[in-house]
């Protein structure tokens, strides 16, 4: 038996390849498809089965590509719709692969179809749960995204709260987890940076297991503090259901060169929005007017989804040498499959051609401290709640929205005043700063490193303290 964990970091999605005497299962694969094939090949193995723990809403699965590559069969929890040809597996249901076992656990909260597999290894003992978005190491999937007329999330909750104590938590303690996410995904609050555990690490570390909690503590718990959830996640589940292009063919569409004015005809003709992917300090020293940045060095992926309204919205590129091709399938990995090609030659090409170039004035954090001696500055702050909660710049006209939701809050900045925008590092704020020039806010200035600076210098900071009790 051979199980291997194919961790995609941008996403923080764990995809899981499984052997057994010549037949493979895959859980939760990721849009690209052919190095699960070709692993199958190169062991003599055959894929048998594609397993989905839930319809994925935070990136679109490879189900159906790997399917009509392979002939496996696809196969959801009860109660999954689809257009295409899947499976419905029953709890308990069985399915071998090899020598091996993998039987279907209902664990419905997370989404009404959400179900955990639980492989029976070659003797018979319980190996290992795959938990999808059921359970998280350190969290549990968030019971928000399945909400209906008829269903709240809070009555999805109590569900996740069933599926727990009655599925999971009475597996013995050394069968390992293997979760669908780890840290930085938006499907949990609490993720763990771990992506592997087991039932007992999780039954004494995991909030959520607490065996003395109620199932009115497990609700009002999972549902504190969750953000509304990405304008994409809807949209990623719509296509794991429906079905989505082929995608060597949007790589074919995506990954093309194009001298300088055809890209600059494209963007008019078409409307197209010009990404820039490279990275943060590059795009402040030069970019094309109008351009969004958002660099691959970063959380792209995610990024992109939350900012980004349109997922059909066509989609010019500025990349760093050799980054075409990952750029178009980052983009193809939450269903963005609308990229009109690259700037060939990037922006030495542009530059070459004639064309005009805009930047972003950045600081460092010692100078704008130093301005605050002199003025009366105007700073935003584009990190998360919880971040600005945590400890923030104490200044007069300090504002602050999570860069995730600028789109529905521009009309709170006056485009006449300059502002001085940072977040924790460095990265996010450029992304803010280029989203804000391009909506026609010119007097924009970046603080460079961002909060992490700021706390080096002399400059006053407002902190969280947690009130005592008595």
């Amino acid at each position: 038996m051979k199980i291997e964990q194919i961790y995609t970091s941008c996403l923080a999605q764990g995809a899981y390849y499984i052997e057994s005497n010549g037949e493979v299962a895959i859980i939760d694969p990721l849009r690209e498809t052919q190095h699960y094939v070709d692993k199958a090949t190169a062991n003599n193995a055959k894929i048998k089965f594609i397993f989905e723990t839930h319809i994925h809403a935070d990136f679109v699965s490879g189900h159906v590509d790997l399917a009509k590559k392979t002939g496996a069969t696809i196969v959801f929890g009860p109660n999954a719709k689809t257009t295409f040809n899947s499976y419905n597996a029953s709890d308990n249901e069985e399915f071998k692969v090899g020598n091996i076992t993998i039987k279907v656990l209902h664990t419905p909260g997370h989404t009404l179809e959400s179900v955990t597999y639980l492989l029976i290894d070659e003797n018979g003992q319980h190996h290992a749960v795959f938990t999808g978005d059921t359970l998280f190491l350190g969290d549990v999937g968030r019971p928000d995204l399945a909400v209906k007329s008829d269903l709240t999330e809070k009555d999805l909750a109590g569900m996740l709260f069933q599926s727990l104590r009655s599925k999971i938590m009475t597996l013995d303690d050394a069968v390992i987890v293997y979760p669908a996410h780890g840290a930085g995904s938006a499907c949990g609050k609490n993720l763990s940076k771990e992506t592997v555990g087991t039932i007992g690490d999780q039954k004494n570390t995991n909030y959520a297991l607490r065996s003395d909690m109620t199932k009115e503590e497990f609700v009002t718990e999972v549902l504190d503090g969750i953000s509304p959830p990405p304008q994409y996640f809807a949209k990623n589940a719509k296509m794991n259901q429906s079905g989505y292009s082929n995608l060597e063919q949007v790589l074919s569409n995506g990954d093309t060169p194009l001298s300088a004015q055809v890209f600059e005809q494209l963007a008019k003709s078409e409307e197209a929005l010009i990404l820039d992917v490279r990275t943060q300090q590059d795009f402040i020293k030069n970019h094309i007017p109008g351009s969004i940045f958002i660099g691959l060095n970063g959380g792209f992926a995610p990024w992109v989804g939350a900012l980004i309204t349109d997922i059909n919205q066509p989609i010019l590129l500025v990349v760093p040498e050799g980054k075409s091709e990952e750029a178009v399938i980052r983009l193809a990995r939450v269903g963005y499959d609308n990229t009109l090609g690259y700037l060939e030659g990037g922006m030495d090409a542009w530059i070459a051609s004639g064309k005009t170039t805009d930047q972003i004035i950045s600081i460092s954090a010692k100078e704008f401290s130093t301005k605050t001696r002199e003025n009366n500055l105007h700073v935003l702050d584009v990190r998360k709640d919880g971040e600005y909660n945590s400890m923030h710049l104490k200044l007069d006209d300090l504002q602050h929205f999570a860069l995730d939701y600028i789109n529905h809050q521009m009309d709170q900045i006056d485009a006449n005043k300059t502002y001085y925008i940072h977040c924790a590092g460095g990265f996010r704020s450029v992304i803010a700063a280029s989203i804000l020039k391009a909506r026609g806010f010119r007097n924009i200035v970046d603080i460079a490193g961002g909060f992490t600076a700021l706390k080096k210098t002399d400059l006053s900071l407002s902190e969280f303290v947690c009130p005592s009790t008595i």
